[in-house]
C-alpha cells in the first residue's frame, strides 16, 4: 500500500471541495444518511443509505450494500476503505437526496478529506459529516444542554462544530462534506434531531445496518 501516493490523493482532492452553500434543491425534498460498517472480521464492507422525506423526516426507504473489502485499515485513510460500499448503496437507491449526512468526518480530517467530503466529491451532492469522535483540531467542551456547541479549530482555521445533541451524552463532531458551508452543516444536523443523540439520517442509517429493534418497526409507505 502505497501511503505516499493517497496523502497525495487525498491532498489534491481535498483542493477540490468546495465549504459554500451549492444545493440543487433547498430546502431538501430528501434527506439521506449513510453509514458503513465492517463484517466478517473486516473482509466485508457493509454500506447502508436511508432516504427520509423533509420535513417529515420519514423514511421512504433504505438499501443496503455489501462489497469486498480492498483496503486493510489505515487510520486517516478510511475514506478509501470505505466509498466502494458507498458507492454501491448509492447505485441501489431508487431516490437520491438532495443532501446526505454521512457517519464520519468531512473536512474535520487532518487531510482535510474525511468520508462524507471524498463520497461527496465522488456523487457530487451536499454532504455532512456527523461523527461520533473527533479526529483533529481543538474545542472547548460545549455545555450540558442540548444545543450547545463550540467550535472545531485547527489552529485560525474553522473544521466545524462540537455539538452537544442529547443531554448526557457525548457530543457530535460535525463538519461540511462538501457543497455545504460550515454553518449550514450545523443547521442542518439540528433540523434534523427528535431527542436522540444522533440526527434521524444517520440514526435510521446506523439501525439499518446493525438490525437494531428500531430497524423491525421500520414501515415503508
Amino acid at each position: 500500500m502505497d501511503i505516499a501516493a493517497l496523502r497525495d490523493q487525498q491532498r489534491q482532492r481535498a483542493a477540490e471541495v468546495r465549504c459554500q452553500d451549492d444545493f440543487d434543491v433547498l430546502p431538501p425534498r430528501l434527506i439521506g444518511g449513510a453509514d458503513v460498517g465492517f463484517e466478517q472480521g473486516g473482509e466485508v464492507t457493509r454500506a447502508a443509505m436511508v432516504i427520509l422525506e423533509y420535513p417529515s423526516l420519514k423514511v421512504i426507504e433504505h438499501q443496503v450494500a455489501r462489497v469486498a473489502t480492498t483496503m486493510p485499515y489505515i487510520p486517516g485513510f478510511l475514506s478509501f476503505r470505505e466509498t466502494p460500499a458507498l458507492e454501491a448503496a448509492w447505485q441501489q437507491l431508487d431516490h437520491h437526496p438532495d443532501l446526505l449526512l454521512v457517519d464520519g468526518h468531512g473536512v474535520a480530517h487532518p487531510r482535510r478529506l474525511g468520508v462524507a467530503s471524498h463520497f461527496g466529491l465522488l456523487v457530487d451532492i451536499p454532504t455532512i459529516g456527523v461523527a461520533k469522535k473527533r479526529l483533529c483540531g481543538k474545542f472547548e467542551p460545549p455545555a450540558a444542554e442540548p444545543g450547545s456547541c463550540q467550535p472545531l479549530m485547527d489552529k485560525d482555521e474553522l473544521l466545524g462544530f462540537v455539538l452537544r445533541s442529547k443531554v448526557r451524552c457525548n457530543p457530535l463532531f460535525i463538519s461540511p462534506g462538501h457543497r455545504v458551508s460550515h454553518a449550514t452543516a450545523l443547521e442542518w444536523v439540528q433540523r434534523c434531531l427528535q431527542g436522540y443523540r444522533l440526527p434521524e439520517p444517520t440514526r435510521w442509517a446506523d439501525a439499518v445496518a446493525s438490525r437494531r429493534p428500531a430497524f423491525s418497526s421500520l414501515s415503508l409507505g
